[in-house]
């Protein structure tokens, strides 16, 4: 098939390549409002950039025929601090039910019945049930007619009990299962893993105990 990107309209572009990229990571922000509300959105455009400065991506489209900015997207231009967390099984449905079109004034995490908890370096509270959460500064800001890209330095990693060991600063992923973006309503699990050796031959399915 031969699709020339240049024939076709904004949403059969966003259609196709949502459809196509994935899975995609899932960034669950928690931001604050002007008031003090909690804000909560998932996003799946985003993604790290590199370690030295530690730094993420998150994408933002605008909405609607006159372009309104998103909330998060909002708060992070004026306050520029934001969280990410990292969404797996256990929290998939409340991450998707933060989704849901509310109120400014009306917190995702009261909806969705997540626990706020104070981050160490940022204003915005971290997630207590997310299995990680990077605190982050805004660094520099890319605008576009339909979107923000917002890059972020991470000041502070937070990680459930037991997921990393600090000794040897590998990660454990016995119990760690992050849901991933497949487009639309649709998500996918990291249940299944494999390895691929220097030697194809011996290939093979197994669990992967620490990376």
């Amino acid at each position: 098939m031969d699709i020339d990107f240049e024939t076709l309209d904004v949403y059969t572009r966003y259609k196709l390549m949502a459809s196509l990229i994935v899975p995609r990571p899932i960034a669950l922000v928690t931001t604050l409002g002007a008031d003090g509300t909690i804000n909560a959105a998932p996003f799946s455009m985003f993604n790290m950039l590199g370690e030295d400065p530690p730094t993420l991506f998150l994408s933002i489209n605008r909405v609607g025929k006159n372009g309104a900015m998103k909330d998060t997207a909002t708060h992070i231009l004026a306050r520029r601090e934001f969280v990410v967390h990292l969404c797996d099984e256990p929290i998939a449905a409340a991450m998707h039910a933060c989704g849901d079109a509310l109120p400014p004034n009306e917190s995702e995490l009261v909806h969705a019945g997540l626990t706020p908890v104070p981050s160490r370096k940022v204003a915005p509270p971290r997630i207590a049930e997310a299995p990680v959460a990077f605190e982050c500064r805004l660094s520099e800001t890319l605008e576009s007619p339909s979107r923000y890209v917002f890059i972020g330095e991470v000041l502070q990693l937070w990680a459930r009990d037991g997921l990393v060991d600090t000794e040897r600063w590998r990660v454990r992923l016995q119990d760690y299962h992050p849901v991933g973006r497949f487009g639309a309503s649709f998500y996918t699990t990291t249940r299944e893993r494999f390895s691929i050796p220097a030697d194809p031959a011996s290939a093979r399915s197994t669990p992967i105990d620490e990376i």
